[in-house]
């Protein structure tokens, strides 16, 4: 927008230039052709006063003037005369349709020699009346009795001629120049407010409902970033107030469930019907993923809340805390988990407390999920430039491309191989902690497993969850 409106700018000035400066221009080199032809025509004139008198005297001041005429300057003069002893030492014109009309009519003429301005001389032909007896008398209507002719050279015209237009044109660069810079300042200021509202637009679809325009610039723009922050500020309100219903009813849900299970768990033990414990258990089931849910609700309000700043946070150690937690109910399952890459104690991450450990649990959880038995999970961090990358890498179905894209959509819930049911937000809980950490996390397939490892184990392609943190300056130290 900025360069539009320089360029519209700059034309309007140059639009304003050619509409003033170049009629004057031409008025200028018209007056320019007058008063010259004018000039060489009152010489000739002067000149051809003396040749009428047709005396000893005039015809010596007609060669004296014209001898002197073509010295001083690079033009020539031509004297006709039916007197050959009058101006006799100068040379005579030759015949052509300018001088017959000066001998024939009386007519002066003026030839420029082309039809585009001028061309090498201008020719003035002025006709030589003889002296009249009355003087009160009509001079042109005196019998002609010799012509007068000088070729103008109009060298030193046409370069009064460039300096006319050159002059114009440099100072119409120069202004062009000035109206450019002028321009860009101009419009960097108009649209400063724009862009400041385009700005708030940015940290907006960044999910910062914080953000504020600057009340600045024009009357519309104004209004627009007033009628932009009023919403902005709504917004803010119902998703904070949405949060924290979110985050009390969550809150609210997780004792009554507590104790619901509890009291499933004493009927089940106090019960020796097969059908009625299955279904006690099955509604068991059902109140663990209703809190998995509600778990999973609640640490969504907390993270969007952005309550706690990343600080540096040892990735080795967390990872080796997590794995600990998890190996367990990877063995039950027969399922083994490997670390793999430089998760030492040198590898810092930038991260908010307890992230981390949400994120390494719900990825750990789903891998858990979808893994056969007998299969592996590896885990693999590395250092790439300011980035930590961590893999997690499992042997299940993994995921068509499909699915990847909606994978991170609350409450979608993908197929697993141990028969129960996600919350469906566990990566969604991981995709918004690991975001507002200023990291990134994407879906990948896994690798394939090498068949001396895979002999035996018939498993799918598998799913790799690759999250890049922030890391720390201190890395490495």
């Amino acid at each position: 927008m900025i360069s539009q409106l320089i360029r519209s700018y700059v034309l309007l000035v140059a639009v304003a230039i050619a509409l003033f400066t170049v009629p004057v221009a031409f008025t200028l080199t018209d007056q320019l052709r007058e008063d010259t032809k004018e000039s060489v025509e009152r010489e000739a004139r002067t000149m051809a006063l003396l040749l009428g008198n047709g005396d000893a005297a005039s015809c010596q001041a007609l060669e004296e003037m014209a001898t002197a005429y073509s010295r001083e300057t690079p033009d020539d003069v031509q004297v006709l005369s039916e007197e050959e002893p009058c101006a006799g030492k100068l040379p005579q014109p030759d015949q052509d349709a300018a001088l017959a009309k000066a001998l024939n009519e009386g007519e002066p003429t003026s030839d420029w020699g082309s039809t585009f301005i001028w061309g090498p001389h201008l020719v003035v032909t002025v006709p030589a009346h003889a002296d009249p007896v009355d003087p009160d008398a009509d001079s042109d209507k005196d019998p002609v009795v010799g012509a007068v002719r000088i070729e103008y050279s109009t060298s030193a015209l046409t370069g009064r001629l460039w300096s006319i237009w050159g002059f114009r044109a440099i100072l119409a660069v120069l202004v062009l120049a000035v109206a450019a810079v002028i321009g860009a300042v101009v419009a960097r200021r108009l649209t400063r407010p724009l862009r400041e509202l385009n700005d708030m637009a940015s940290k907006f679809s960044d999910g910062d409902l914080t953000a504020r325009s600057p009340v600045t610039g024009p009357q519309e723009t104004q209004t627009l970033a007033r009628t932009l922050n009023q919403g902005a500020e709504r917004l803010d309100t119902l998703m904070s107030a949405q949060r924290i219903f979110v985050a009390d009813a969550s809150h609210q849900l997780r004792t009554p469930l507590t104790a619901l299970r509890l009291s499933l768990d004493n009927i089940a033990d106090g019960v020796d019907d097969e059908f009625v414990k299955e279904d006690v258990e099955q509604a068991t089931a059902e109140v663990v993923r209703m809190s998995r849910l509600v778990n999973g609700l609640l640490v969504l309000a907390r993270a969007e809340a952005k309550v706690t700043a990343a600080e540096p946070l040892p990735l080795g150690d967390v990872l080796e805390e997590r794995l600990a937690v998890w190996r367990p109910a990877a063995d039950e399952r027969g399922v083994s988990i490997a670390l793999r890459g430089s998760a030492d104690g040198r590898l810092l991450v930038l991260a908010s407390p307890g992230h981390l450990d949400q994120v390494l649990d719900n990825v750990l959880s789903n891998a858990l999920e979808v893994s056969p038995d007998g299969a592996t999970i590896t885990v693999h961090a590395e250092s790439k430039g300011d980035q930590v990358v961590l893999k997690v890498m499992d042997q299940g179905p993994g995921m068509s491309e499909a699915e990847k894209s909606r994978a991170f959509d609350r409450f979608w819930r993908g197929q697993g191989l141990t028969g129960r049911s996600g919350s469906g937000l566990g990566l969604a809980v991981v995709r918004q902690l690991v975001t507002d950490d200023g990291g990134t996390v994407e879906l990948q397939d896994a690798p394939p497993v090498s068949a001396s490892l895979d002999r035996g184990h018939p498993h799918g392609s598998g799913l790799c969850v690759a999250i890049s943190l922030r890391a720390s300056q201190r890395s490495g130290g």
